[in-house]
C-alpha cells in the first residue's frame, strides 16, 4: 500500500483498495479501507516520513528471499546478495542465472530512494496546506480577560 500510494507511485489508496477487496477471498471493507487510508496517510497515521522500502522490508523480513523465490520461481536460485535488487547484480551474473533485467524480467519502474523522498515533500505541503486552511477557517480565538 505504501508503494502504491505516497511511498512510490503517488495513487489514490482508493485504487489499491478498490482491487484488494476485488482479489482477496477473505475481505473486509472495514479493515481493507482502514488499513489502505493508514498506510497512505490519509487517515489515521500522519506520519507520512516513516517510507517503508519494498527493498529494506523484504531484507530485514526475509533475509533468504524465500517469498520471492516462491512466487518468482525464475529467481529461485538467485543469489541472495541480489534477490532484492536484481537490476544491481551484474550482467554475467544475470545471465548466469536466466534473469536478465530488461529482458527475462521488468526494470523497475521508480527508484525508491529519489521518488520516496520527493513525495514526502508533496506529503509535507499537503499537510501544511491543510493545516493552513484550518487555522483560516477557524473562528478567532477570544481573548482572556485580564483583571486589573
Amino acid at each position: 500500500a505504501c508503494f502504491l500510494t505516497r511511498g512510490d507511485l503517488w495513487q489514490s489508496w482508493e485504487k489499491g483498495a478498490e482491487h484488494f477487496e476485488e482479489e482477496l477471498i477473505d475481505a473486509d471493507w472495514s479493515i481493507n479501507n482502514y488499513n489502505w487510508q493508514w498506510l497512505s496517510c490519509t487517515a489515521h497515521f500522519y506520519q507520512y516520513f516513516r517510507c517503508y522500502s519494498p527493498v529494506a522490508f523484504g531484507k530485514k523480513t526475509d533475509k533468504n528471499g524465500d517469498y520471492i523465490r516462491k512466487w518468482l520461481p525464475q529467481f529461485k536460485d538467485f543469489p541472495v546478495k541480489y534477490i532484492y535488487e536484481p537490476w544491481t547484480a551484474p550482467k554475467a551474473i544475470q545471465q548466469q542465472y536466466g534473469v536478465v533485467i530488461g529482458k527475462d524480467y521488468p526494470e523497475p519502474i521508480v527508484d525508491h530512494k529519489d521518488i520516496s523522498k520527493s513525495n514526502m515533500g508533496r506529503m509535507k505541503a499537503a499537510y501544511a496546506t491543510q493545516k493552513a486552511e484550518e487555522a483560516a477557517a477557524a473562528p478567532p480565538k477570544k481573548r482572556a480577560k485580564t483583571n486589573k
